[in-house]
């Protein structure tokens, strides 16, 4: 049994039966006897302050005095909450001024931490320190705590409809053996030797050292990873770009996995569909990337349906969770010191679940000034779904009439 378990269990036996003076006085004799650190240690196993306990330790080396008043249970200074009860609500003001507060409240748009509200209170007539504000916080059930994201805000009045015809689309597909992919970009990632979030394993002591700074390198650029997710399969495909995010970049990075992936796994298939985002370089207002799938569509014959997720609802995209978020899990931690990195890592994401990836680099150009004349689009093989047909549409190759 350790020191501090030991004096615990003597003070809890003995101290019950002692009034305020010889509690005090015992404690200082402990602590003298302890010698150096007596005073912490009595202090935390008693729950004392170190200076009552000095100045007891001072008590004992004055004289015995009989007439010595001692005081009453429950003595001492009152508390502030007891003696301006109004605190608690001019605190609660100050706190959430929104809810129960002036909305001119002097801390509304501040950080409102415990020393600004100690000297807030303390203009409204409450001396008080920021110690005794954070007691009452707690007191009165608040906590820091971060914001969360909870609310979508305003949304088209259709999204769910949209979902329901996605999901019958996808299952339509899937049924029949057909392929079914959901694409997108990754967020763009500095390369170099630059701090990557998350931790990895390392000798204790060496962390992996990164710059301070993260200013980009004009020279090595950036790595842009877009990806195609086969919902069918379960597998992965990222083509890891170094020029521009735009649609022919992103039509490019299909093509690449039809060539490589998706004509062996599905050799028989006439028909695709493909699940995007409602913005970005495969937005369905974007006219280059239906340039871009007509021209994919001539080449493979392939019939290319595309259904768009509603405006605002990016994150409930597949390949957000069922790749991207692997991704990024697989690389925390990691400098991402060279394209050639972001491949390796990208093409080494497993999961439980049987996820495999595949990537590459592409190291072509990708203009951002490319324009669509209103001939090229006049020109699409393209027909409409009937409903929503901005966001449902399906492109012909040459040899079907649309």
């Amino acid at each position: 049994m350790d020191s501090d378990t030991v004096l615990t269990q003597k003070l809890a036996t003995i101290l019950p039966y002692l009034n305020e003076k010889q509690r005090r006085l015992l404690l200082a004799a402990e602590a003298r006897s302890i010698g150096h650190g007596g005073i912490s240690l009595v202090s935390r196993v008693s729950g004392v302050s170190r200076p009552t306990i000095r100045k007891a330790m001072c008590e004992l080396d004055q004289p015995v005095s009989d007439s010595e008043r001692v005081r009453r249970v429950g003595g001492g200074r009152t508390r502030l909450r007891d003696r301006k009860p109004a605190i608690l609500a001019e605190l609660d003001a100050l706190v959430d001024p929104d809810a129960r507060g002036d909305p001119m409240s002097p801390l509304r748009w501040t950080c409102k931490s415990t020393r600004q509200l100690a000297n807030a209170l303390t203009r409204r007539g409450y001396t008080v320190s920021h110690r005794v504000v954070a007691e009452l916080l707690h007191e009165a059930d608040y906590s820091l705590q971060a914001n969360v994201k909870t609310l979508e805000g305003t949304h088209h009045p259709d999204r769910d409809a949209q979902f329901r015809h996605l999901n019958e689309q996808v299952r339509a597909f899937l049924t029949q053996g057909r392929p079914v992919v959901s694409v997108d970009a990754k967020k763009k990632e500095l390369v170099g030797v630059y701090k990557n979030d998350g931790r990895e394993w390392q000798p204790k002591g060496e962390p992996e050292p990164v710059n301070v700074h993260d200013f980009p390198d004009p020279k090595v650029g950036k790595a842009i990873p877009y990806g195609i997710y086969d919902i069918g399969r379960n597998a992965g495909w990222v083509n890891v770009g170094q020029d521009h995010d735009t649609a022919s970049f992103a039509v490019a990075s299909l093509r690449r996995w039809w060539k490589v992936v998706g004509s062996q796994a599905y050799s028989e298939a006439k028909r695709l569909l493909i699940c995007a985002d409602g913005g970005g370089s495969n937005g369905y207002r974007v006219r280059l990337w239906k340039v871009e799938l007509q021209r994919f569509a001539n080449e493979t014959g392939l019939e290319v349906s595309v259904c768009h997720l509603p405006p605002g609802t990016s994150k409930w995209n597949k390949i957000e969770h069922r790749l991207f978020s692997h991704i990024s899990m697989n690389w925390r931690g990691r400098p991402l010191v060279s394209h050639e990195v972001v491949v390796e890592l990208i093409g080494a994401t497993t999961t439980r679940q049987g996820l495999q990836v595949q990537a590459e680099l592409d190291t072509g150009a990708y203009p951002t000034d490319t324009k669509v004349s209103d001939a090229e689009m006049a020109a699409l093989r393209i027909t409409p779904d009937p409903f929503h047909g901005e966001w449902n549409y399906t492109i012909h190759p040459p040899d079907q009439l649309t």
